[in-house]
């Protein structure tokens, strides 16, 4: 089944027989067309009939082989007039969560209110389980980041700034295959790490600060997201407290990964322990995302989400305890729901590791 049937099954089953797909990625995602159509409208209808179309603007060159109807426009043509055109009018349409109000309000003039509903969850669940292709680019992904983040270790020593590592990342990267960042990279120095999305500055490592590296790449348009967290030179005895405590939660919650399991109770088992040992107002978000062709895609491990784990889904799992103007621990893993447990796609070593870079 490609992709498309099964975003169509999804429809089917929400009762959707036309949709407009207008998140460039998700409309990659289905038809392996790159556009990156900036203010400008691009979209997919898909249609029940099987006669779908895409709407490009004349700007943007779209392969001659590609099989589905084109319908192209210029800047000064009214492109949502034709979209209306290939719309069933008498049929709901559903449409998905990026499509912007200055596109849509013309798509609703004339129509009910009723005849328009977000359809998001059609795509989204759909690109939520990753198929076997999607499987192997993830884990190609997460080696480059495994790979990486020993190089980074390596730049490790006295005197250096969080902003002098993180720009030496994107180098990394390039060597090793990787193709740009898959978002901003986090380099922590001591009481930094307290801050979650902490952007790397000018602030100098010291002895006995932790350093936290929140990184990830692009290989062949899928999405690596790895965090660890060292010690430089000497480990104070709150550091190693709470990043033993982080360690053990992250691995109960990847141990109870299965098909079947709520991922409401992943977050509950990590958040569990963390907050047995007195720090649970310190672990101040979800324990994890969705990933793939985005860093954050639709989807989330946290105590609100009482889907099920099934096979093909990739998410983090990242607990962290954070200490405002202290230090911060956080320990992420990708991990791939099988059909009969869990893969976890980083193979960094968790262990904790002091490093007494000169």
């Amino acid at each position: 089944m490609t992709r498309i049937d099964r975003v169509m099954k999804a429809m089917e089953e929400q009762g959707i027989t036309q949709m407009l797909v207008s998140d460039p990625v998700s409309v990659f995602y289905m038809t392996g067309i790159k556009v990156e159509p900036g203010e400008r409208f691009y979209g997919m209808l898909l249609r029940k009939d099987g006669d779908h179309v895409l709407f490009v603007n004349h700007l943007f060159g779209i392969p001659e082989e590609v099989k589905f109807r084109k319908v192209w426009y210029s800047d000064t043509e009214p492109v949502m007039d034709y979209v209306k055109e290939y719309v069933e009018q008498s049929a709901v349409l559903g449409v998905d969560k990026d499509l912007k109000a200055r596109f849509l309000l013309p798509l609703m003039e004339g129509r009910e209110t009723e005849q328009f509903v977000n359809a998001s969850l059609a795509v989204d669940l759909t690109r939520g389980i990753k198929d076997k292709e999607e499987q192997e680019k993830m884990r190609a992904a997460s080696v480059v980041n495994d790979q990486a983040m020993e190089r980074l270790k390596g730049l490790v020593r006295e005197g250096v700034t969080e902003k002098e590592i993180a720009d030496r990342l994107l180098g990394i990267y390039l060597e090793l295959g990787g193709e740009d960042f898959s978002f901003s990279p986090i380099v922590s120095f001591g009481a930094n790490a307290a801050d979650p999305h902490h952007m790397p500055d000018n602030t100098t490592l010291r002895s006995g600060d932790v350093v936290l590296f929140d990184v990830g790449c692009i290989k062949e348009g899928y999405c690596s997201d790895m965090t660890r967290t060292f010690c430089y030179r000497q480990v104070t005895a709150r550091n190693r407290e709470i990043y033993e405590l982080v360690r053990r939660a992250n691995e109960a919650a990847i141990a109870k990964i299965k098909p079947g399991v709520p991922l409401c109770e992943l977050d509950r088992t990590a958040r569990d322990i963390i907050t047995e040992a007195g720090y649970g107002e310190h672990f101040n978000h979800r324990l994890g995302h969705f990933i793939g062709l985005s860093e954050h895609e639709y989807g989330d491990v946290s105590l609100a989400n009482e889907r099920a784990a099934e096979p093909g889904m990739i998410f983090s799992i990242e607990p962290g305890i954070y200490l405002a103007g202290e230090t911060g621990v956080r320990i992420e893993d990708l991990v791939l729901v099988t059909e009969d447990g869990v893969e976890v796609l980083n193979h960094y070593s968790k262990e904790l590791q002091v490093i007494d870079g000169k």
